[in-house]
């Protein structure tokens, strides 16, 4: 493997950047930190790959979108921005052992990606009905829900 000193060029524009960098660190922190307050998260507490799946109300109607793929111990943003409603939904199945979190509303997925409108008649255009899990988000900003294999708040604001 070679050296990074080997590479002088790589080195003097690391050594110039430096200070750019470093100037630019509170800035950064303050972008992420103003980004991570903006969102409907999910993050996966468990050892294994869970795919997501939301629900939530917008102008064209009801919408459900899938599939998210959340890696153990990662979390994934479903929702980027400023939540506009008070009310998401949620369903969830661990990729390898085939557990669910999930509710009872009903509405609409498919089998592979997907964004529908509408959560009736699943079944006569062509989609599964699936219990989504309802969180009330009071209205806040951001949201996250915490999925794990042990019963126990799954839910929170950031």
């Amino acid at each position: 493997m070679p050296n990074i000193q080997s590479f002088p060029f790589a080195v003097r524009i690391a050594r110039r950047l430096r200070p750019l960098l470093l100037a630019g660190l509170p800035f950064a922190t303050l972008f992420a930190a103003g980004a991570a307050h903006a969102e409907f998260r999910v993050c996966n507490g468990t050892p294994n790959l869970v795919g997501v799946a939301i629900g939530y109300r917008a102008e064209q109607g009801w919408i459900t979108e899938g599939w998210w793929q959340v890696p153990a111990s990662t979390c994934a943003t479903l929702i980027e921005g400023e939540l506009q409603s008070r009310y998401y939904y949620l369903y969830a199945e661990d990729a390898a052992r085939g557990g669910r979190w999930t509710g009872d509303i009903n509405m609409c997925a498919a089998e592979n990606e997907f964004k529908i409108v509408g959560v009736n008649d699943c079944f006569t255009r062509g989609y599964q009905q699936m219990g989504f899990k309802e969180y009330d988000t009071g209205r806040q900003g951001s949201w996250m829900v915490q999925l794990s294999d042990t019963p126990g708040t799954q839910e929170g604001q950031n």
